[in-house]
């Protein structure tokens, strides 16, 4: 739209004035400016106001007073005083009438025929005449614009182009647009003017006589602009009617610059503002707006906002470079003049006006950068890097090229971390970008600022402060390019630069001989690195690239076991030197170190392996947490630190467990750290510690808890935790509060004196037991030693249970933070006083490898269920110890399966299987044994036998289990808040747990056997005991007959306990085994068999019902056979038949009978020793149980 380059706009001034109607403003106008404006300052003059204030009647007297003395007024005047009712009536039955004919067509209602031109016409027309004709020219523009379907056209027309009439063409058209909004919407009306000469003009005339419609107008020519304005012509006159817009308002130019880009439209445009802006703008040293705003388009999250963006810029490229007016062009040049700006030159520099990107700028070897321009230079480095690898900008077709080679190899920015951000970004984008790098000349200057990088960034980290350097980088790249990681290398790249960008790996040739042949050698890296400092403090906080990033590359390529560098010392040096939050690179490093020690780099050369930290070093780091007199002891190392050390310990353990067989394979054995060093560290501490700092340490603690779980399972036990969270939790810092001085002033000397009062005086004990209570777990661990040195003397007689439940709570409160040691401790104190008096201790590996030594204990402990709570917990934790300590050693000794197998034919599978089975077995007979022994603790001593009627208090009557009435009264006899029943329902908690985790053991225990006295116990007190009614049929067909009495009363109290369909298919096939082995038994084994069987059925009819018949027939079988041994006898059996029969008969006649009076009747008799007899007598009296139970039932 050069065309409307010699009209008058109106100014900024003029339009802030219409906007606010600051009538003083409008006065100092001068007499051109205020012609624009006169269509809506007449109308505001004559039109009745909305604001009837004092002071607007004030500022309309001066509007009238300025537009006095404007001889254009009367015209306005005259063309508002048309009838424009009957104006839009016409005009919308033309645009009807042009609907159905078609746009072509030169019918008109609002004008009828021309004599003349339609120039001639406008000037000898009247006011309404000159309403109508621009009005039908304006809608036959609109309607064709319609019917165009976004193809753009340029509209000839005399009433817009004649320069004689443009002034009174604008003034119709704003009163018209004024006066008809609705038949001519504003934006519409500017879609309309795009087409025509002058439209620019035109539009910029008519929003200021409408200043609020500004944001209107542009977002509606936005919307309906171009992707890609500077393709077309009608996207650049929209982009130039817009520029125009915005000239005449720039305080909203940069809402229309959002609007473009909201809508991904006009590209041009929004480099156009920018532009513009930047011109405005007073210059700074700040980041100009141009190169904000290009990069945030380049490098934001927004894809389509960033590929609309890269197509404007491809597309620039293609067309002519001769286009001076292009707006790619003009951005070129302003970026390479902001370039030019912050270069210290020694001579000027000449910048080529024309597009011609061959023409070489005369440029000069530059000196230092100052700092404050370092922060625009690594924007416009960034930007230029977004230019050529996002939006395709050819490098060839870059103006500045030869100055990004000058920023790049004579630069020397100041030691500052904006200076060392500048390197960085500089140094990658030579990898980015190799044809920065053409000539012979350039690439020798690459190595000279290569050089001056490697002797500058010691000074540069030491002077800047800043922890991540160049110098890393640096390395980094090399070992990268030593190793053939070129796609690391273009990771590493994008991810400085902050952008990702498509480089070739084949681009990185040249680079990748330059440093490893010319800069750094493979052992060149090497020596440098171990050299290089650790750096201080590391944390994640320190971002960039560091040193660790370079060892942890070298110890993957294993250079520094090739070239013979030793780097342990370096690595511990760095795990001292760390903090939270945990820098993400210290456990991939770890995981490398441990690998490149038991890995050899070769096969040939096995010895090529790094050397693992030190027991002492370890132990330095964990100096001061073994809990000693001081109840805060001081720690050198951070926790940090130790928990870093402390998963490389374990890490360590682990990978030499799994790489077992192939060391021994390349017969190497590293060595295992001792089990001493590991007593020695608190790991449950430690993980307590990490526990509270998981934000901070990110995958650190997840990490150490999956290492616990698989060699140390006795660390992580369920309860253990349950116990931890109600420590940790409210209650805790509730005891907190209540924690008084003379509670923090007692000492383990004043509590060792306490228990040595006892059992005499247990006042002072209690007192101090109950204070202790209050204490964190770190501050028991001093009371550890006295607590547990004197817990024999809580098994002599008149201790108060409170002193028991208060040790049994300071134990548990210990043993989240040191289990190990505290169970060694306790397991020989509560040694019986005969071991005590020979001095035989225990150690952490004896108790490992025989769990059972727990179970050894002094047999008060039995009868004291505070204290067996806590042998239970030390013989689970064990149990799971030894199993892990099994699988280790398994582990250990597999070079003893390898060797055999070399001259094994049945190959090397064959030995692992034997000792692994060998290890089960060892395994299923020690967790046998130890639940063997758990369920003689329950059985009831002499004494308690004694104290009691019966045992069948205790465990229930197991030979006939009572009747309901019965029950009640015994319970209501005797009391079940006993130290047995206590024990017995801590054994059984303790076994539910064992049955569950290994259901093996079940099956197990079981057929092995135990008394039957204990199975009322174990059927109610184990709720996991459900599980033998999977093997109980198994069981059954065992050969011998005390396995198969033991399952048919097992099978009893479980169909009682689980009335389940299952049960009732064993309960029926334990029938029918019973029935089968009537007819093969002898008469000894029959009287054996059956006698603790039969009561067994009452149980099978009281849970099964339908089983009642069956039964029934049994019993009368059993009395037959009976009857039928002793025939030849002069006893005469028939009586007792004839009773059988009728009892299964009439069963209600005999349901008063109690079972005593059937042997009542049969006692005088001298035959009833015989056992067929009295095994008729107890079918006899099974039966009548049978009977009562179903009469009560009922």
């Amino acid at each position: 739209m050069s065309e409307c380059s010699a009209l008058q706009f109106v100014s900024p001034y003029a339009f802030e004035a219409m906007q606010k109607v600051d009538v003083v403003r409008l006065a100092a106008l001068s007499d051109p400016e205020l012609r624009l404006l006169l269509p809506c300052l007449v109308r505001m003059a004559l039109c009745a106001p909305a604001d009837q204030s004092q002071s607007w009647a004030q500022d309309k007297k001066l509007i009238l007073r300025l537009l006095s003395g404007v001889e254009a007024v009367n015209s306005i005047v005259a063309l508002l005083s048309v009838d424009f009712h009957a104006l839009e009536q016409d005009a919308s039955k033309e645009q009807q009438l042009r609907h159905k004919l078609g746009g072509g067509s030169g019918e008109s209602i609002l004008v009828s025929q021309l004599q003349h031109g339609l120039t001639l016409e406008f000037e000898h027309s009247d006011s309404p005449r000159r309403l109508r004709l621009v009005l039908s020219e304006l809608l036959a523009i609109m309607n064709k614009v319609s019917e165009s379907n976004g193809e753009f056209f340029l509209k000839s027309s005399e009433l817009f182009e004649s320069p004689v009439y443009l002034e009174e063409a604008a003034d119709v058209l704003c009163i018209l647009q004024a006066e008809l909004p609705s038949l001519l919407p504003i934006v519409d009306v500017a879609e309309a003017l795009l087409h025509v000469k002058n439209g620019a003009w035109f539009l910029c005339l008519l929003v200021a006589n409408v200043p609020d419609s500004f944001n209107e107008v542009c977002r509606g020519l936005i919307k309906n602009g171009e992707r890609q304005d500077e393709e077309s012509v009608g996207g650049r006159r929209r982009t130039e009617a817009l520029r125009h817009l915005c000239k005449m308002n720039p305080s909203q130019a940069l809402r229309v610059r959002g609007m473009v880009v909201e809508e991904c439209h006009l590209p041009g445009l929004g480099v156009a503002l920018t532009l513009d802006h930047t011109k405005n703008e007073s210059s700074d040293d700040g980041v100009s707006d141009l190169v904000c705003f290009v990069s945030g388009l380049l490098l934001g999250t927004n894809a389509k906002v960033r590929t609309w963006f890269g197509t404007f810029i491809r597309n620039g490229q293609q067309r002519k470079r001769d286009n001076i007016s292009s707006v790619l062009w003009q951005m070129r040049r302003q970026l390479l003049l902001e370039l030019m700006g912050i270069l210290p030159t020694v001579r000027s520099t000449h910048i080529v006006e024309e597009a011609d990107a061959d023409t070489e700028p005369n440029v000069s070897v530059y000196s230092g950068l100052k700092e404050e321009h370092v922060v625009k230079a690594s924007a416009l480095l960034r930007l230029y890097c977004a230019l050529m690898g996002i939006a395709r900008l050819y490098p060839g077709e870059v103006f500045s090229l030869l100055y990004l080679t000058e920023i790049f190899m004579s630069c020397r920015p100041p030691a500052t971390p904006a200076g060392v951000r500048f390197v960085s970004l500089s140094f990658c984008m030579l990898l980015a970008f190799s044809t920065l790098v053409s000539t012979p000349e350039q690439e020798q200057l690459m190595v000279m600022w290569l050089s001056w990088m490697i002797k500058e960034e010691a000074y540069f980290e030491s002077i800047s402060g800043v922890s991540a350097s160049f110098g890393e980088m640096l390395l980094l790249v090399a070992m990268y390019f030593h190793s053939n990681q070129l796609s690391a290398i273009i990771d590493l790249v994008c991810s400085t630069l902050g952008m990702k960008i498509v480089i070739k790996p084949s681009s990185l040739s040249r680079m990748k001989t330059i440093f490893t042949q010319e800069i750094f050698t493979e052992q060149v890296v090497t020596a440098h690195a171990v050299r290089v400092p650790v750096t201080g403090n590391l944390s994640a906080n320190i971002t960039g690239f560091l040193p660790i990033h370079c060892i942890y590359q070298l110890l993957k390529s294993r250079s520094f076991t090739k070239h013979k560098v030793s780097i342990k010392d370096w690595i511990y040096r760095q795990l001292c030197e760390t903090t939270t939050p945990l820098h993400p690179q210290l456990l991939p490093l770890i995981d490398v170190y441990i690998n490149s020690i038991l890995t050899p780099a070769s096969k040939s050369n096995p010895e090529a392996t790094n050397q693992p930290v030190t027991e002492q070093e370890i132990l330095n780091v964990f100096q001061g947490l073994s809990g000693g007199e001081n109840t805060r002891p001081t720690q050198r190392f951070s926790i940090t630190t130790q928990l870093l050390v402390l998963y490389y310990v374990l890490s360590y353990e682990e990978a030499l467990l799994a790489n077992t067989k192939i060391l021994a394979a390349m017969q190497r054995k590293p060595k295992s750290y001792s089990s001493a060093l590991m007593d020695q560290i608190p790991i449950k501490y430690l993980i307590r510690q990490a526990q509270g700092l998981q934000q901070e340490l990110g995958g650190l603690h997840s990490a150490l808890l999956r290492l616990l779980a698989t060699n140390y399972p006795h660390l992580c036990i369920v309860d253990d935790w349950i116990c931890e969270e109600q420590i940790t939790g409210t209650d805790a810092l509730l005891r907190r509060m209540l924690l008084t001085n003379m509670a923090k002033n007692h000492s383990p000397k004043q509590l060792q004196e306490a228990f040595s009062m006892l059992p005499g005086n247990h006042t002072q004990l209690m007192q101090i037991l109950e204070h202790l209570t209050l204490l964190s777990a770190g501050e028991l661990i001093p009371y550890a030693e006295v607590l547990t040195s004197n817990m024999n003397l809580l098994l002599e007689a008149g201790v108060p249970r409170g002193i028991l439940q208060a040790v049994n709570k300071l134990w548990m409160v210990l043993n989240t933070v040191m289990p190990r040691r505290l169970w060694v401790m306790t397991v020989n104190a509560l040694q019986p006083s005969a071991k005590i008096v020979r001095q035989q201790k225990y150690t952490q590996n004896d108790l490992m490898i025989d769990p059972l030594i727990v179970l050894r204990c002094d047999q008060r402990v039995h009868r004291s269920p505070p204290l067996m709570d806590i042998i239970l917990h030390m013989l689970n934790g064990y149990l799971l110890a030894s199993k892990a300590y099994l699988n280790a050693h398994l582990k250990e000794t597999a070079e003893q399966d390898i060797r055999p197998s070399q001259n094994n034919a049945m190959g090397p599978e064959a030995p692992e299987v034997t000792r692994e089975e060998l290890k089960n077995a060892l395994l299923a007979a020690q967790d046998s044994a130890a639940v063997q022994i758990l369920l003689e603790i329950c059985l009831p001593t002499e004494e308690e036998k004694g104290q009691s009627s019966s045992a069948e208090d205790l465990l229930g009557d197991v030979q006939s289990p009572p009747s309901p009435q019965a029950a009640e009264a015994e319970e209501e006899e005797q009391s079940l808040l006993c130290n047995l029943r206590e024990v017995q329902c801590l054994i059984c908690c303790l076994l539910h747990q064992m049955y569950i985790a290994d259901p093996n053991i079940v099956k197990l225990v079981h057929f092995q056997g135990y008394p039957c006295e204990l199975l009322a116990l174990t059927v109610a007190g184990i709720p996991s005991m459900h599980i033998c009614l999977d093997f109980i049929p198994e069981l059954i067909a065992q050969p011998e007959l005390e396995k198969q009495i033991f399952a048919i009363q097992l099978l009893s109290y479980l169909c009682i306990q689980y009335a389940l369909p299952k049960s009732l298919s064993v309960a029926r096939l334990a029938i029918n085994v019973m029935g089968t082995l009537l007819t093969v038994l002898t008469q000894s084994k029959r009287y054996t068999f059956f006698m603790p069987t039969l009561p067994c059925l009452v149980s099978f009819c009281q849970a099964f019902p339908p089983l009642y018949e069956d039964i029934m027939s049994l019993l009368i079988q059993i009395g037959q056979v009976c009857a039928s041994d002793v025939a030849t006898q002069t006893r005469d059996f028939d009586p007792i038949i004839t009773r059988l029969q009728q009892l299964k008969e009439k069963p209600h006649d005999f349901s008063g009978l109690c079972k005593d009076s059937s042997s009542k009747s049969c006692s005088r008799d001298t035959a009833s020793l015989d056992p067929d007899v009295r095994l008729c007598q107890c079918v006899e009296n099974t039966i009548i149980e049978i009977i009562n139970m179903s009469v009560s039932g009922i």
